[in-house]
């Protein structure tokens, strides 16, 4: 401990550098947390489905009526971001919500977990995953 020491009195630049370093990489990491708890993968959502989650679809109905989860419920993100209880099911449910790519399904999760749905997820990667891993649609 103490050549640590020393070695910061003889050289003060490094070891601000070290130090900037560590809190960037801590501020990364506790971010790309914070983002994890949101949203989750494939396979994570299928044993959420399996476990009785409400899969929401944020896309419209056009690309909802193309291919979706199965049980899936078609809710836009306009009508969840307006309505106070878009999905009107008990708040201590599970609910998975998807769009093409993401990044619409995430602030869905968002919306509903303000809304007071704190069990709300995004799919990773929204359809798109979904479809690379070979995962079943419905239309």
């Amino acid at each position: 401990m103490g050549e640590i020491i020393a070695f910061a009195n003889t050289h003060p630049i490094l070891a601000s550098l070290v130090v900037g370093f560590l809190i960037a990489v801590l501020a990364y990491e506790v971010r790309l947390k914070a983002q994890g708890l949101l949203q989750i993968s494939t396979q994570m959502a299928v044993q959420l489905i399996n476990k009785g989650a409400v899969v929401v679809d944020v896309r419209p109905p056009e690309a909802f009526a193309g291919g979706h989860i199965l049980n899936a419920r078609n809710i836009p993100l306009t009508r969840i971001a307006t309505e106070p209880d878009p999905i009107k099911k008990k708040k201590d449910k599970l609910v998975l919500t998807v769009c093409d790519t993401g990044p619409v399904g995430r602030r869905a999760a968002e919306l509903l977990r303000k809304a007071g749905y704190g069990s709300s997820f995004s799919l990773q990667g929204g359809l798109g995953a979904w479809r690379g891993d070979s995962l079943p649609l419905v239309k």
